[in-house]
Formats: structure tokens, C-alpha cells, sequence
């Protein structure tokens, strides 16, 4: 049985007694706004470097701002803007680097702009890390996507899910020894990307670290077909809209509730030397895994009504099964998944259910203010 205990005594990162802010970059967004919300409310300044040039982080960046006050620090910037992130990272204690484009088919549309957002972007960030006097540790978030589609590894049905037939495979996941198969532009952006931040571990001796992302999940999170999928179907159950599978809908994920996450980027933060240098697979692993079609059916208990679907055909790079093997990083920080995939989802649920409620309300508000006002 591996030791999963915490390691004591985090050497850097640790935020116990400095006034600087933590940064981080896209954190604007939904893992961004988690951490950050996380951070503040253990009294730790925050950074928020975003664009705001995704649909709906402005509600996320209000409510930060309504709930911890002058603590949020905000830096309205590109990190394609060198000088700008270059000044973020050297007034940081720390650096999780989130700000990315999200979505393979945007990076199919426009491959130009993934590449400078995805790769160009995060050279800028490790650029200004390297010219600062005492480079702050850097969390760098990257995909699964990096490992292709997986379609050497022999599946099986298994109800509503595809499941591996190599009871390894099946029994732990997918670990970091997989060999690298970058599929669509975005795949190539990101896994580029985090071999940058490996390097520059060891070719300049900075405290870089790789995270390679399942899928994750919670409140804040505005899903969208392209990207956020859990989300996405709860939104639209929500609006009583159909849901469209690509694929058979039996491709299986493992998927992370962002609580969870947000935990494990922490325990990252702090326990930097331990991690230097090295990429680890994140998600929820096998215990905590649903297919699409195992999904839709967990809503439609939650929710009380049959959805509507549409099929449609896969999608490039699409994977029938991604599960992470995520024992090294258990191994190295002590950290382990526990929300389940139910209980999650609920929680989710819950909030999706509350904003869009909120949302509602203000719409009909503001169209009886424009009313009034022509009258």
C-alpha cells in the first residue's frame, strides 16, 4: 500500500506570512475563481490576471469582489501582453497559470490564436518568471488531450460505458507513462505548452510543476458544448433544451469535482520542491467515473423530468475512455479525491439552478426598467 500521507515541512510557496498576492492567471475563471475564492477566505491576497474575454467570468469576478473586498487584487490584461504579465509575476509569491483557449474546435477555427494564447502565452509567464530576482513556484494546468485518443487500448461495453479490456488499464487509469499523441491544434498548443514548463524546471531551475487535467466540474462554471461538459447538460436540462452527444454517449471520463481540485492545487502550491519539475495526471480517477449517457440519466433522476437527445459524430481527438491513474500525485502530496460523482453533481445542480434563477430575475428586471423608461 502507498504512503499518501502530506509531507511536512513545504520549503516553497508556503503563504503563512507573506503580503504578497498570489496570482493567478484566467482567474477570472471557473477553477480560477474557486482557488481564488479558496485563498481568500484563508485571508491570502489574490491576484486576478484575466481578460475577461470569456462569456460570464464578469459574474465570477463580481462576486469575488462582493464577497472578499479589497483582498481581491484585479489586473484587467492579455497574457499575450508581455510587460503586464511580466509585472504580475514579480509582485506574486505564487503563479497558478490557468489563462488559456479552452475548446478544440475554436483551436480547429483559428489554430493562430490557440497558438499564441496557449503557447506563446505561457512562455510569456515562464519569461517572467525566469527574470524575477526570486522566481515564485508555478502550478501550470494542462489536458488530457495530450494523450491523443487513445486508440490503441482495446474496449469493451459494459452497460452504458465503454470500459478497457487490459485489467490494468481498467483497475488504475491512465498514468504519465503513457506515451504523448498531441490530436488538434489545442492539443498541440497545450501539450507544447507544458513541455515548456518542464524544461524550464530543468534547463533554468525553476519551480515548475504540471498538472494534466481530467474533467472538472462545480459551481461557477459556465458550460458550453465546446468545453465544460458536465455543466453544459445541466444547463441545458435546466432550460428544458436538448443535449447533443457527440458520439454514442459511451465514452467514459473520469470526472473531478473543482472542491477537490482546488485542494490539490493548494497542497501543489505549497509542496513545490516535491514536485518540481514533474507532470502528474489530476481527475477523479476510478472510483469517481460516469459516462454521457450514465450522466444524463443521473440528471433526470436529479431534476425529475426525461431530457431530450440528439446525436451527432464524434469529434476530433474525441477519447472512448479517459480515466487518470492518479496515484503518483496521492504519492507525493498526500491527496485524494472525495466528492462523488453524485454528490457532486448535485451540488452542482443546485447552483446551475440558483444562478439561472438570478439570471432570470435580473432579465425581467432590467426589460421592465427599459419599459418604464420609453414611457
Amino acid at each position: 500500500m502507498s504512503d499518501t500521507r502530506k509531507p511536512s515541512n513545504p520549503k516553497r510557496g508556503s503563504t503563512a506570512s507573506d503580503s504578497r498576492p498570489v496570482l493567478i492567471s484566467g482567474g477570472a475563471g471557473f477553477v480560477g475563481t474557486n482557488l481564488a475564492d479558496s485563498l481568500l477566505a484563508d485571508g491570502i491576497p489574490v491576484l486576478v490576471f484575466d481578460n475577461l474575454g470569456r462569456p460570464g467570468v464578469e459574474r465570477n469576478l463580481d462576486w469575488l469582489r462582493s464577497t472578499h473586498g479589497e483582498r481581491v487584487q484585479v489586473e484587467i490584461a492579455d497574457i499575450r501582453d508581455v510587460q503586464a504579465i511580466r509585472n504580475a509575476v514579480h509582485r506574486s509569491r505564487q503563479v497558478f497559470h490557468f489563462a488559456a483557449q479552452v475548446a478544440v474546435t475554436t483551436s480547429l477555427e483559428n489554430p493562430s490564436v490557440d497558438f499564441e494564447v496557449n503557447l506563446r502565452g505561457t512562455l510569456n509567464v515562464l519569461e517572467a518568471l525566469r527574470s524575477a530576482g526570486n522566481p515564485p513556484p508555478l502550478v501550470y494546468t494542462s489536458t488530457n488531450k495530450v494523450y491523443g485518443e487513445l486508440s490503441d487500448i482495446v474496449m469493451r461495453r459494459q452497460g452504458d460505458r465503454y470500459m478497457p479490456r487490459d485489467e490494468e488499464t481498467a483497475r488504475n487509469g491512465i498514468g504519465e507513462d503513457r506515451p504523448l499523441d498531441f490530436h488538434s491544434p489545442y492539443g498541440c498548443s497545450k501539450g507544447g505548452a507544458e513541455q515548456y514548463v518542464l524544461d524550464y524546471a530543468r534547463s533554468y531551475g525553476l519551480p515548475t510543476a504540471v498538472f494534466r487535467m481530467s474533467c472538472i466540474y462545480g459551481p461557477h462554471q459556465y458550460g458550453t458544448e465546446d468545453q465544460g461538459w458536465v455543466a453544459h447538460f445541466l444547463i441545458r436540462a435546466l432550460q428544458g433544451k436538448p443535449i447533443t452527444i457527440f458520439g454514442d454517449g459511451l465514452q467514459v471520463r473520469d470526472v473531478l469535482f473543482v472542491e477537490d481540485l482546488v485542494k490539490a492545487l493548494r497542497l501543489a502550491g505549497d509542496y513545490i520542491d516535491r514536485l518540481r519539475g514533474q507532470v502528474f495526471n489530476v481527475g477523479g480517477g476510478p472510483a469517481k467515473t460516469t459516462s454521457l449517457i450514465e450522466l444524463v440519466d443521473l440528471i433526470e433522476e436529479l431534476h425529475g423530468r426525461r431530457l431530450e437527445l440528439k446525436f451527432a459524430p464524434w469529434r476530433t481527438g474525441d477519447q472512448k475512455y479517459y480515466v487518470s491513474d492518479t496515484r503518483k500525485l496521492a504519492r507525493a502530496i498526500g491527496w485524494q479525491p472525495e466528492i462523488t460523482v453524485r454528490a457532486g453533481v448535485a451540488a452542482t445542480y443546485a447552483w446551475l439552478l440558483m444562478y439561472l434563477e438570478e439570471k432570470t430575475r435580473y432579465n425581467h428586471d432590467m426589460a421592465v426598467e427599459a419599459r418604464t423608461k420609453r414611457f
